[in-house]
């Protein structure tokens, strides 16, 4: 099984509580809107694996570094993840297109800041969310995912609660 971290829309804000629920996953996510690119150093450090993908307000040093769309394969399940994508009978039109190319059997997005775990049995995949880890947006609750991957389907799905998005007494910056 490997276990995975995802995050997204974290716009520069990283706080102990998100290094915390990362300490002990195989792989970290982030599906856009890093902020300065100095976060995804931070996150490059915390697991074996990272993967990421550049988001709408990421500038071009993020958008140097990581690509628009991942398409990867982990323990046989095909994955997708960009920032933009929508969620079932709302996907954005260039998500479409993108879902219809490549058939995933997990579709990874961000950039709406509100945490969704979907299926589409349409396409047949699991759509998410992890919502938004950062303070900048319109949330009232930072979020993020915690699951596992076992031989090709998602397993022990956690929403992760990490406080107020303006919260006075988080640490870290």
């Amino acid at each position: 099984m490997t276990r995975i971290g995802l995050l997204s829309d974290t716009h520069g804000y990283f706080d102990t509580r998100i290094a915390h629920h990362l300490q002990d996953v195989d792989e970290i996510w982030h599906a856009g809107d890093f902020g300065p690119s100095e976060l995804i150093l931070r996150l490059v450090g915390l697991a074996p694996v990272f993967r990421g993908v550049y988001g709408n307000a990421d500038g071009p040093d993020v958008r140097y570094s990581e690509p628009l769309v991942q398409d990867f394969r982990v323990e046989g399940l095909h994955v997708v993840m960009t920032h933009i994508g929508g969620y079932p009978g709302h996907y954005a039109p260039a998500a479409r297109q993108l879902l219809a190319q490549t058939k995933p059997g997990l579709f990874v997005c961000g950039h709406s800041h509100i945490l969704r775990v979907m299926p589409d049995p349409k396409r047949n995949l699991l759509m998410l969310n992890p919502g938004a880890a950062g303070r900048h947006g319109f949330h009232k609750v930072r979020t993020m995912l915690r699951f596992g991957i076992d031989r090709g389907k998602v397993v022990d799905m956690q929403a992760v609660e990490l406080g107020p998005r303006t919260a006075l007494l988080d640490t870290g910056a």
